[in-house]
């Protein structure tokens, strides 16, 4: 590998500088700082999805930090919200101390609460200092993500509003000292078993729709005396009862109206390449045993164009609604195999659908269970749809097979959604989430996406992708939020295993190998927890943005580093591993790398670095590597056999 050339190095520090200009900087020399605009602070603590939504007059508690060490404020929604980050491990190693900390001022202006507990004022706060402020906690004010703190610079403007709306009024000193409950990323890894619990229950629930074709109470299609199409069985089918459609081919086009399994025998319904060919619109319907084919090819409304990706969402955030209507607009309509729709309860099990626009769209419908289903998409991924497009419907997604098409799975809205143990390939994305927090992502098997294999954009939260397989495409995974669990997920021969976009995020017991770069770290503003994971086989293990230093250590244990030097202490080495080091990153595949890694020189160097972390910045370090693979499964399913050392050696 050849090294950087200075034009190169030049043009990368010149992106760099153009990435970030308009972010407002910190002159470390200050001793007090004035306020600064806080659209262009470094924000953390609100989703898209919160942005747009809030009304004009909500004023979410807003905190602004400058740091020691960090070159931008810091803007954090809500007080509670920059106490969970500062008391993290590592956060002033990272950042450095506070110079200053700024905090809105709800004195001087008309507050109320509105019915979800927002607060709510008739003009911009101001801001007050942290140390000279007081603050209203356990009161009936919330946020977006629960309890939040409100703070006034006149004690007895924080006194009328807890007598009026409950709560206690503290200093700040106080305040450092309360607790706050708040739905972090341990709290997504301990949710990932009940998820999981949810997903079985629901499943569970939708078996008495498979026992619903006693005879004589059901209809048969072509049966003796009976109806001789699909839509005449259904209209003549009373509720809780089975249409059965034998072998055979039957061109229509149909809608199930009412609590009745429709139930085939080997049989095929042709659409005959004119809209939908599925229509749900009752409550606890089922759909069993179909092959669908000749859909529409309508993929969505021709007259609109394909909204921009979420870096282009108007720079407001919410733009009264516009885009976030042209978003569900496009991917809410058009035509499908199976289209449910304002209908909840629905389960469609061991169906087979071609099609050339979407396979399966669920539209207000929630509850439902996608199963067994097998939807063969376009060849060319940007000439069809999705497999299954998921708007403001959280439901179950599971054991289903998606080849070709857009997105093998798209949600939209549908938080709390479980999509688990699908396979998918040849496609764009694998599965891709828009708006959606508090999903389970699990045990999918995605190989060779034109861009990603699952994709998470619109910065929701407390998302779980947990024990993925991603093979081959762009990226493996593709990340953007907060609050993610992200685990025993494997990365393999990607161009970039993992783009790390997220905060306050847990990574643990992940695998990346055989990539370009295994991970990519692009967030300006970290503050995730990476240990346990096996990076081997990269052209580079991991990549660093500009910005403070990042440290890949959690309470004495970082990650296994293929190449990565040093004697075993206990269960790591006793070398730190930087991964962005110009001499560290080669050593899993120059020769010669590991004596000049441990030369005098270097070794003074690094020891200097390590002294002083401001010298760091824009880089990942690994104070306490890993003798031995974290994940020796999933290195094994990706048929790996690099050198494995024996941490007792």
């Amino acid at each position: 590998m050849q090294r950087p050339g200075l034009l190169s190095v030049l043009l990368v520090a010149v992106v760099v500088v153009l990435g970030v200009g308009g972010l407002f900087a910190v002159d470390a020399g200050q001793a007090d700082h004035e306020p600064a605009n806080f659209d262009r602070t470094v924000q953390m603590g609100i989703t898209l999805e919160d942005e747009i939504a809030r009304g004009d007059d909500v004023d979410f508690p807003q905190v602004q930090v400058f740091y020691s060490q960090y070159g931008y404020v810091v803007g954090y929604y809500g007080v509670e919200t920059f106490l969970e980050t500062r008391d993290q491990e590592g956060h002033q190693q990272r950042f450095g101390y506070p110079l200053t900390v700024l905090v809105s001022d709800y004195s001087g202006v008309d507050l109320e609460l509105t019915e979800e507990g927002y607060p709510a004022t008739d003009a911009v706060t101001g801001w007050a200092d942290a140390e000279d402020a007081v603050f209203v906690v356990d009161s009936e004010a919330r946020a977006t993500h629960g309890e939040t703190v409100l703070p006034f610079s006149e004690r007895e403007d924080a006194e009328a509003f807890a007598e009026e709306y409950d709560g206690e009024v503290v200093s700040w000193t106080e305040l450092l000292e309360v607790g706050f409950e708040i739905d972090d990323a341990d709290v997504v890894r301990e949710r990932v078993d009940d998820d999981h619990g949810y997903a079985d229950e629901l499943v569970a629930s939708s078996r008495p729709f498979l026992d619903r074709d006693v005879r004589p109470i059901s209809v048969e299609v072509g049966g003796e005396d009976g109806p001789e199409t699909i839509e005449a069985a259904i209209e003549e089918a009373d509720n809780g009862t089975t249409v059965v459609v034998p072998e055979g081919t039957y061109e229509e086009r149909i809608e199930i109206d009412k609590p009745i399994t429709l139930a085939g025998e080997g049989a095929t319904i042709d659409g005959g390449g004119d809209g939908t060919v599925v229509t749900v619109t009752d409550d606890d319907a089922a759909v069993t045993g179909l092959e669908i084919v000749g859909t529409g090819d309508i993929a969505t409304d021709r007259d609109r164009d394909e909204p921009a990706d979420d870096e282009e969402v108007p720079e407001d955030g919410h733009d009264d609604g516009e885009w976030d209507e042209r978003v569900e607009e496009y991917y809410g309509t058009g035509d499908a195999g199976i289209t449910v729709d304002d209908a909840s309860n629905v389960l469609l099990e061991d169906v087979t659908i071609e099609t050339e626009a979407n396979g399966v769209l669920l539209l207000d419908s929630a509850d439902n269970i996608v199963r067994n289903a097998t939807v063969f998409g376009t060849e060319d991924p940007y000439d069809g749809f999705m497999g299954v497009a998921t708007l403001r419907s959280p439901g179950v997604i599971e054991d289903s097979t998606f080849v070709g098409g857009r997105d093998g799975v798209y949600t939209h809205r549908a938080d709390g959604i479980v999509v688990r143990d699908n396979e998918a390939r040849d496609l764009r994305y694998g599965i891709h989430l828009m708006y959606t927090s508090d999903s389970l992502i699990a045990d999918n098997h995605v190989e060779n996406p034109d861009v990603a294999a699952i994709d998470v954009m619109t910065v929701p939260e407390r998302n779980a992708i947990v024990g993925n397989y991603a093979e081959g495409g762009n990226y493996g995974y593709r990340m953007l939020g907060s609050h993610f669990y992200i685990a025993d997920n494997v990365a393999v021969d990607n161009g970039v295993g993992i783009r790390d976009a997220v905060t306050n995020t847990i990574y643990e017991r992940n695998v990346f190998a055989g990539s370009e770069t295994g991970f990519e770290s692009v967030s300006i503003l970290p503050t995730d927890r990476v240990v346990d994971n096996d990076f081997v086989d990269n052209d580079e293990h991991a990549t660093s943005a500009d910005g403070p230093l990042r440290v890949f250590t959690h309470d004495g244990t970082g990650n296994y580093w293929d190449g990565a030097i040093g004697t075993p202490d206990g269960p790591t080495l006793d070398r730190s591993y930087a991964p962005t080091d110009a001499v560290d990153k080669r050593l899993h595949y120059v020769d010669g790398t590991p004596t000049l890694a441990q030369s005098p020189a270097v070794t003074a160097t690094r020891g200097l670095e390590d002294a002083v972390p401001a010298l760091r910045q824009g880089t990942i370090i690994d104070t306490a590597p890993l003798c031995e693979p974290a994940n020796p499964d999933g290195l094994e399913a990706i048929g790996w056999e690099g050198a494995v050392r024996n941490c007792e050696a």
